[in-house]
């Protein structure tokens, strides 16, 4: 089943805004607290964008958003329901919002406490002469106000982190910088001990994580750049139309359908909206990633966010700001963002352990080093780092050897190093690795009308290994003509069938199929309104899927043919199967027309009402109806680069095979991978064989189309299909283009290498710095990684994860180029 499809087991996502989440453990400890309330079924947390998606049980009443912010509170964590309907906040409101400021000042603060701290030091060692700033008890105080002023809040979160058995990146460092302040405090108020004092340890560590933190936030808000572009497509303010007098701003806000409102040349439509009057070019490549602007007149229907070229248009209303295409857009990029990948599953559960770990590795570094490391390597004491000791305060270096002074005791090279060890672990970056490409990318590819439906949509259109088409509005424009009308059963005397029987089965067929969105349906039209001909009153009307549309005429005597009121229009093997039409009568000229290459409709009028019974001679009309339907400009070169991609490429159509047939020759598809005249059903089956090869996406855009989308590991709906298509689907792709498809599984490829690759930095930086933070070189080559240095290397590791992330949105190479640099890529 397709994610889509999976996510549809649930009610309407419940999105949460989530602060105070540091690293992967902060993440897994949101997602099990969210699962152990009553009614929650699914839980998703990002860690880069902060919003949790939260599944809901459908028979749960009532707001549950209060019970899930206040279980997220005991955690120590601020959450707030967020508000899809509205657009996204500026880059200004969001730092506002989640304090960018305060981060800020706690920022400056400590490194003014650094700065003092460095200078000290360098008193103490002679390098300045300011002997007030070498005093053990100046270097207490600055310590003191370090944790007690931006330390706080990573001690409470630590804090209430341990207290729930959920240790977090806050508890490590949090431990760090407490476990150096006890010691020292100990050391200073008790100097029989014999121990060093090193109040400059926690300081510089803190300085080092707030300032890393400081850095990712930068970087973090250029990921949900794409997201502002969106929003910034929606005016903030519209011209009402007031009756006769002059158009009066007014904040979009406040529009409500059925209001007027002026567009002129240069602006953004604010709202979807219908023109009522005026003609213009109007760009909406912003929207679609269509290149070329289309032409706007009355009865057009105008999305929010598209561009007014040449003349004023007046506008009406059809959907307020909130549910305007591209609020909807962007809602649906934010879920997206919020639901992760099947990948990041692997990082989480590391992650979520992971600090538990840390804390046990730190404790038995120290408990090694103080009673038996220094006994079996004593150089070790000689070598570790120190500076000229002033009133017992003993400075931490960045390495063996670089400053040199008295021996250091076991137990505070012991406490360094599990500090180090405490420190130096990064489960930031594995909880970035995965949520900051998928967030990078999601955004990408919404910039160029691709809407995936969350990070395992994402993931699965980078594995797949085959993909198969819809014939009818998929590969072909979806626009077809109707060239030709044959009657095939008139009056039993026989003879030429006159104009008006004609019109009154086109009429017929017309009035059927005029609340249908199939693209055969807009012919009929066209032929209807082409002849002049009224559409009729339909009652009962249903569309079997795979088949066609049957239903009554509440006027039967209205076509001038004396027809019954049950009437039939769809596929010449469906009539045949009614019993409407002998398959002696019909196989002849459906030949002949199919040879042609057209696509064959059967139009029936039945006097007596009763499907499959035999009505008698002269009691029934039945007309064969062809329509050509001409391949989309880009299909060829789109299925093209597909198949350089290493994809295995297939159409499943409902149509008859020698319309199939020809579209495949001409889009040089093998015919041996082309299948015609399958219902839905029969559609599902074939996938399923294909799906024997690997995972498979399905392109489609009809009702019929559904239950192939729902089933395949991939959806794919073209945003001229119908609404059904595109709920089933796990990746819409907006506009009139096929190869929106390439560059959406182009998009996906390169997010999955990006996430591939921080999964790869994140575990390895792991692997390496930890054993060495817990002093596997000090006794061979005298390295010893310092708490302050473990800091910088911390944070640095989940900077490079972000940044990595951020090169997605770079200039992308063509997409032929694309398709042979990325070939190495595909699944074998």
């Amino acid at each position: 089943m397709s994610p889509a499809a999976e996510a549809a087991e649930a009610v309407a996502p419940l999105l949460l805004q989530v602060e105070g989440m540091k690293c992967g453990g902060c993440v897994r400890a949101v997602e099990q607290r969210l699962l152990e309330q009553p009614g929650v079924r699914q839980a998703s947390v990002n860690l880069m964008t902060r919003t949790a998606w939260v599944g809901l049980d459908p028979a749960l009443e009532g707001d549950p958003s209060g019970p899930l912010v206040e279980a997220l509170a005991g955690l120590g964590f601020q959450a707030q329901r967020r508000d899809q309907t509205s657009t996204p906040l500026s880059r200004a409101q969001r730092q506002r919002q989640e304090g960018w400021w305060q981060q800020w000042r706690r920022l400056v603060v400590a490194l003014g406490l650094l700065v003092v701290s460095v200078l000290g030091h360098l008193s103490e060692a002679g390098d300045l002469p300011l002997p007030m700033l070498a005093d053990i008890r100046l270097h207490a105080l600055v310590a003191t106000l370090a944790l007690a002023l931006p330390g706080r809040p990573i001690l409470g979160r630590g804090l209430v982190g341990a207290l729930n058995g959920m240790p977090s990146m806050d508890t490590l460092v949090g431990l760090g910088m407490g476990s150096a302040y006890l010691a020292s405090a100990v050391a200073l108020l008790v100097p029989s001990l014999g121990w060093q004092c090193f109040f400059n340890e926690p300081v510089m560590l803190l300085g080092f994580v707030l300032l890393g933190r400081f850095i990712e936030e930068r970087a973090r808000f250029r990921t949900g750049r794409a997201l502002e572009q969106l929003a910034a497509l929606q005016p903030d303010t519209a011209l009402l139309v007031l009756g006769d007098g002059p158009p009066r701003p007014v904040r979009v806000g406040g529009l409500r359908p059925e209001d007027r409102v002026l567009l002129l040349p240069g602006d953004r439509v604010p709202v979807d909206g219908l023109v009522l009057e005026g003609r213009s070019a109007v760009d909406a490549s912003s929207l679609t990633g269509e290149p070329l602007p289309l032409q706007a007149g009355p009865g057009s229907e105008l999305a929010a966010g598209s561009l007014n070229l040449e003349a004023p248009l007046t506008l009406q209303v059809l959907r307020s700001g909130s549910d305007s295409a591209v609020a909807r857009i962007i809602a649906l990029v934010e879920e997206a963002q919020a639901r992760k990948a099947p990948i990041q599953g692997l990082a989480d559960r590391i992650a979520g352990r992971f600090s538990g770990v840390v804390v046990l590795l730190a404790g038995a570094t120290f408990l090694f080093w103080w009673q038996w490391g220094t006994k079996l390597w004593p150089q070790v004491l000689q070598a570790a780092p120190s500076a000229h000791a002033h009133g017992g305060h003993q400075a931490v270096g960045m390495a063996a050897g670089a400053l040199h002074g008295a021996a250091m005791a076991p137990l505070p090279l012991a406490l360094q190093l599990a500090i180090s060890v405490l420190v130096v672990a990064c489960p930031c970056a594995l909880g970035l690795a995965t949520p900051a490409a998928i967030t990078v990318g999601s955004g990408l590819a919404a910039r160029s009308g691709l809407l995936f439906r969350g990070g395992d949509a994402i993931e699965m259109a980078a594995s797949l290994r085959s993909v198969l088409f819809d014939k009818t509005g998929t590969l072909t424009l979806g626009r077809p003509l109707v060239t030709a009308v044959e009657v095939l059963t008139t009056a039993p005397e026989g003879g030429v069938p006159s104009r008006s029987e004609v019109d009154g089965l086109v009429q017929i067929a017309a009035s059927l199929e005029q609340h249908t969105r199939h693209p055969l349906a807009f012919a009929l039209l066209q032929e209807a309104q082409r002849r002049d001909l009224s559409l009729l009153e339909v009652t009962d009307s249903r569309t079997i899927a795979g088949q066609g549309v049957e239903g009554r005429l509440r006027d039967p005597l209205a076509t001038g043919l004396g027809a019954g009121p049950a009437c039939h229009v769809g596929r010449p093997g469906w009539l045949v199967e009614l019993g409407i039409v002998a398959q002696e009568v019909i196989e002849a000229p459906l030949h002949r027309l199919e040879a042609a290459g057209a696509t064959v409709l059967a139009v029936s009028a039945r006097a007596d009402g009763a499907s499959g019974a035999d009505p008698g001679p002269g009691a029934q009309r039945v007309a064969l109806v062809a329509v050509h339907d001409q391949p989309r400009p880009d299909a060829a070169e789109s299925l093209a680069e597909l198949a350089r991609l290493g994809l295995d490429l297939g159409v499943l159509s409902g149509d008859r095979r020698p319309a199939v047939e020809q579209l495949a020759r001409q889009l040089a598809v093998p015919l041996d991978q082309v299948a015609w005249e399958l219902l839905p059903q029969q559609k599902l089956e074939r996938l399923l064989q294909w799906r024997q090869r690997g995972p498979v996406a399905m392109v489609g855009d009809g009702i019929n189309d559904a239950p192939a989308l729902a089933a395949a590991d991939l959806g794919i709906a073209v945003g001229t299909g119908t609404q059904i298509a595109q709920d089933s689907a796990g990746l819409v792709v907006l506009g009139d283009r096929l190869e929106g498809v390439v560059d959406a599984l182009l998009i996906a490829r390169r997010t999955m290498a990006k996430v591939r690759q921080n999964l790869i930095w994140a575990f390895g930086y792991n692997l390496v710095v930890l054993p060495i933070a817990a002093g596997v070189l000090l006794p061979r080559f005298g390295v010893l990684l310092s708490p302050p240095l473990a800091a910088l290397l911390m944070a640095t590791s989940s900077i490079t994860v972000v940044l990595n992330a951020l090169l997605l949105q770079g200039p992308a190479p063509l997409r032929s180029r694309q398709s042979s640099q990325l070939l190495e890529g595909a699944p074998q």
